[in-house]
Formats: structure tokens, C-alpha cells, sequence
């Protein structure tokens, strides 16, 4: 696959969680920290990718709240692992945006739909989606990424499911350490 992509300081990076940064967990929701296990070489990816782009911030649907299986305090116990270890690789995160939402409840917020993206161009005015690498396993990330003109990069092996989506997808990488490898050259 060639490399067409110039990424510099002035992209931003946005990764959904579960299945990209963490281990996603089948049937079942990441409920506390022990749950919370990185995907392979996760941290390190990230750290070589966050000195490569500007803003580097996380969204995720996280129903598991609206639901009443986990509290935010939970969840803010996880990202607090998760954040800690991306640090300690010497990467970073700047920003953590989650829809606590259950599907049925079509919040602005919750991905596919924009709410999060727009929350963090917000926090962040330099973020320009054109300018944007949306990371996720899913197709509701890639239709969050490619509604806002963003490139769009799937995570994951599932080459039918690759195939069936291709207008959604602008790259596909087994994981995130692949994604880097392919933006830096190891």
C-alpha cells in the first residue's frame, strides 16, 4: 500500500477505544480497570504517532454508563490506566471524549453521529476535519470519520467486511502498530 499521506503537526488524530487501543471485549463491556488490557503494542504506536500529529484525542461510545453497568466514575478509573500507560511509552492523549448514551437514545454525541468530533474542534480550533485521521474496528467509526471528511483508517482482519465498505474506508490496518509502521517508516 503506498504511503500518499503527508501527515505533519497541523493533523489531528482521532481513535475510538475498544478494539483499537484496548483488547475489545466480546458480548461484554470493559467495566473496570482490570478489564482494561491493551491491544498489542498499543501504547508504543501511539507514542510514536502522537509526536507525528498535532491534537490526538480518543472518542468512544461508551452505553455500558446508560445502561447501568459502570458508574463515569469507572470509567474515568479506566481512562486514567489507559492514559497512564500510553504516558509512561512516552505518548499522549489530549483529550478523552465518551457518549454515555444508549443507542436507542440517537444522541448527537454517540458515533456514527457527529457530536464528539465537534465537541473536540471546540476544545480544540486548530482541528480541521479535512486535515483528521479518524482510527476504528467499526463502520459506525468509519461513517463518524468519512461524514466529516476525514481519512478514515479500519482496524481490524475482517476483509469481507473491508470489501463490503470500501467507500468507508480510506486504509485498513491489522492494528495500530501497523497504522504506524506504515506512517514511519521503523
Amino acid at each position: 500500500m503506498q504511503n500518499s499521506l503527508s501527515i505533519d503537526k497541523s493533523w489531528s488524530l482521532f481513535l475510538d477505544r475498544d478494539g483499537v487501543i484496548n483488547v475489545r471485549k466480546l458480548d461484554a463491556y470493559v467495566l473496570k480497570p482490570a478489564d482494561f488490557i491493551f491491544c498489542e503494542e498499543a501504547e508504543n504506536s501511539i507514542s510514536r504517532l502522537s509526536q507525528l500529529f498535532g491534537p490526538v484525542v480518543v472518542v468512544t461510545n461508551q452505553q455500558g454508563i446508560g445502561k447501568g453497568l459502570m458508574s463515569e466514575d469507572d470509567l474515568q478509573a479506566i481512562h486514567t490506566k489507559m492514559v497512564s500507560g500510553i504516558e509512561a511509552a512516552g505518548g499522549r492523549i489530549d483529550k478523552i471524549y465518551y457518549c454515555p448514551e444508549l443507542k436507542e437514545a440517537h444522541s448527537f454525541f454517540r458515533k456514527p453521529a457527529p457530536g464528539m468530533a465537534l465537541k473536540a474542534k471546540k476544545d480544540f480550533p486548530v482541528i480541521q476535519f479535512k486535515k483528521s485521521v479518524m482510527v476504528g474496528d467499526t463502520i459506525s467509526d468509519m461513517r463518524f470519520g468519512k461524514q466529516l471528511k476525514m481519512v478514515t483508517v479500519f482496524i481490524g482482519d475482517e476483509k469481507e467486511l473491508i470489501s463490503k465498505n470500501h467507500k468507508l474506508i480510506d486504509y485498513a490496518f491489522s492494528g495500530l502498530k501497523e497504522f504506524a509502521d506504515f506512517l514511519i517508516r521503523p
